[in-house]
């Protein structure tokens, strides 16, 4: 199972966000083991309801760790509670393997109930898939297969236009670090002489 919980949930629709942000609170509120702790709750709380009602802004750091601190609950459900073994998450996207179709199939809606009752949030219902590892699984802007990885077209896309838009060294450096870790030859090549020939 491939699935991507609703992003715009956590970050910004506004009959949710009270619902959420207070959700966020009680569960940092639980890391609270002493008094000696109680200032960086308080400043935690502070910086999350500093945000406007549009909600936690995406890219921010903090976004980012809040985001891993909400979605926490969500790990442990998958690896302690529903005890799956291969289950990978970054940010609101993740993924559980396994060779048994009927097992996946179950897992979405104990998931699904999980994400509602306690998160406040819902899998989106065109971003759940069941595929075969040998037909690639799109994850986090590749398509992944057994022995190697492609970029996903749209990525390959915005890297060239942003490339075009900023031929700095450290964005051309960056891209490429990002690159090296697919098959991506033809394409490193074509931004290295786009920056080149400038």
């Amino acid at each position: 199972m491939s699935a991507n919980l609703i992003g715009s949930t956590f970050f910004g629709i506004l009959d949710l966000i009270f619902i959420v942000t207070q959700t966020l609170i009680e569960i940092i509120k639980r890391f609270r083991l002493s008094r000696d702790n109680q200032r960086e709750i308080e400043l935690l709380e502070e910086i999350i309801f500093s945000f406007k009602s549009n909600g936690l802004p995406l890219g921010n750091l903090t976004s980012q760790l809040f985001a891993n601190v909400y979605l926490n609950e969500v790990d442990q459900l998958a690896k302690h509670k529903l005890k799956v073994k291969y289950y990978i998450r970054y940010a609101d996207d993740f993924v559980v393997f396994s060779e048994n179709k009927k097992y996946l199939e179950s897992l979405i809606s104990e998931m699904q109930r999980f994400l509602e009752n306690k998160l406040k949030l819902t899998l989106h219902p065109d971003k759940i898939f069941i595929k075969t590892l040998s037909s690639g699984l799109d994850f986090l802007g590749w398509i992944n297969f057994p022995d190697y990885s492609i970029l996903r077209k749209t990525t390959r896309r915005r890297i060239l236009k942003r490339i075009k838009e900023n031929q700095s060294r450290e964005t051309l450096n960056s891209y490429l670090g990002l690159l090296k870790h697919g098959n991506t030859f033809l394409l490193q090549n074509k931004l290295l002489s786009q920056v080149n020939e400038r």
